[in-house]
């Protein structure tokens, strides 16, 4: 067979431009196929806009403290274009980075079309057939859409077109209350919507309950409504949307708003691409793959969103700077997610990394235990007056299994358990490290010295200072 590329990659969001331009850099001649826009969910829709959408609303909740800290400030008054412009000015800023021109740059071949994989190693599109050792399937996901009665007949929203509003919704109601559905509540309430969360378990059910309930109880207090119950139909039209909800504890609800956004999770978006026809293997939630990412096809890689595991834009990227790898230098390259970190971008954020509590229970039983610091403890914090939340160290001996953090700026301190927790550092280096100060991670470096204090400061350390105290007597 004559190969006219080293690898195929089709879907240009985080994990194949990743993939394509990591091959091409190596000098390899690599092909990317796009059928809609560059950039992927992350850049168009998902991340980057929410997160300007997010502060956008911290500016206004700041505003709404009217007196704080001595200092007065003006209600605020929210212009929805004004809102609707920033966000898509961070897109527009950010977007060049992700283009055409850029992987071109690069050596990549960009081609704008529908891929359709018609062999192990070969895809067409746009009346050619391309062909190579290697075929990487990178094609994302898409808003999961339950089976809600009625909910196909009235305009929903989902994070697609959420971020496309011509008007801010006079009252949001949202279902669903993972990561895309409480960063939106605690964003459109701030910015000045009613807002109602429905949602039938555990609100983002991944993270530590005790980090949960900091963030709950916030929300709450801003005054953003939680239902815990299941949307059993929907009706009305624009601007007047009916949701009839059967609650946990028992017995129906009715709950009226203009708008309604389903944010209960994402599928991968991994059909009518040729993969079933060729025998490719898919489990419920994606491509099954192995932990090389390969799928039953040994030529086809799935990596990112498509494929059956974690959705995170950091994982998107991990898996195809590991595919590159792996094209280039032909040595296996295995996933490994022992220090997978995650964050939800609400006030307080909620960042997690390895195992929850609960999790590492499940798995090591009462060998587990957990070291808890509070961040009102934290000089920094209190300085800020920003002291709402905790860190809690899941250990196995003084072995790190997992880290869970809700505060300001959580997220920011998950950088050093990517590195103890992967074993390329430790608790003791990190309890015994010079911190700058006043600093927000010097939590962090209380909460790993109080893993070693009962060592540090035990019987046997005790008695050699004793020893030492009496001979310096001694021979003084």
């Amino acid at each position: 067979m004559k190969f006219t590329h080293d690898a195929i990659v089709i879907g240009a969001g985080a994990a194949g431009l990743t993939a394509a331009g990591g091959v091409a850099l190596f000098g390899l001649k690599s092909v990317l196929i796009e059928g809609h826009r560059m950039g992927g969910e992350c850049l168009n829709n998902g991340c980057v806009p929410s997160k300007a959408l997010i502060t956008a609303a911290r500016r206004a909740a700041e505003a709404r403290v009217a007196t704080r800290h001595g200092v007065t400030l003006a209600p605020p008054q929210v212009d929805w274009a004004g809102v609707s412009a920033h966000v898509h000015d961070a897109i527009a800023h950010i977007e060049h980075h992700d283009s055409v021109e850029t992987f071109e740059g690069m050596g990549v071949e960009v081609i704008k079309g529908w891929a359709n994989v018609t062999g192990a190693h070969e895809v067409e599109v746009g009346g050619r057939t391309l062909r190579a050792p290697r075929i990487v399937i990178a094609t994302g996901s898409k808003p999961a859409v339950p089976p809600i009665e009625g909910l196909e007949g009235v305009p929903y929203l989902t994070n697609e077109n959420l971020f496309e509003l011509a008007e801010q919704p006079d009252h949001l109601v949202i279902i669903g209350g993972g990561v895309i559905g409480m960063e939106m509540a605690q964003a459109f309430r701030r910015l000045g919507s009613a807002v109602t969360v429905i949602n039938p378990g555990p609100l983002m059910g991944r993270d530590d309950p005790d980090s949960v309930a900091v963030v709950r109880q916030v929300m709450e207090d801003e005054g953003v409504r939680f239902i815990d119950g299941k949307v059993a139909r929907v009706e009305g039209s624009a601007g007047a949307i009916r949701a009839q909800v059967e609650l946990t504890a028992g017995g129906t609800e009715h709950v009226e708003g203009s708008h309604v956004l389903v944010a209960v999770g994402r599928k991968a978006n991994c059909t009518g691409f040729g993969l079933e026809e060729l025998g490719v293997a898919m489990g419920r939630n994606g491509i099954e793959t192995d932990a090389r990412r390969r799928t039953s096809v040994k030529s086809i890689y799935a990596i990112g969103d498509c494929r059956d595991g974690p959705r995170l834009t950091h994982v998107s990227g991990y898996e195809g700077s590991n595919v590159a790898l792996e094209i280039v230098t032909g040595i296996p390259t295995k996933v490994d997610y022992r220090a997978l970190p995650w964050v939800t971008f609400t006030e307080p954020e909620v960042a997690q990394i390895g195992l929850t509590e609960r999790e590492a229970r499940e798995a090591y039983g009462d060998k587990v235990t957990v070291v808890r610091q509070e961040f009102a403890e934290n000089e920094r914090a209190t300085a800020e007056d920003a002291t709402i939340g905790h860190m809690k160290l899941v250990l196995k001996g003084k072995k790190v299994l997992g880290a869970s953090i809700v505060g300001k700026n959580a997220g920011e301190l998950l950088l050093p358990f990517t590195q103890i927790i992967t074993g390329k550092a430790n608790t003791f280096a990190l309890g015994s490290a010079v911190i700058s100060y006043p600093t927000r991670s010097e939590i962090s470096k209380a909460a790993a010295f109080a893993a070693w204090e009962p060592t540090v400061f035990g019987s046997l350390p005790k008695k050699y200072a004793a020893l030492v105290a009496r001979l310096r007597r001694a021979f003084a």
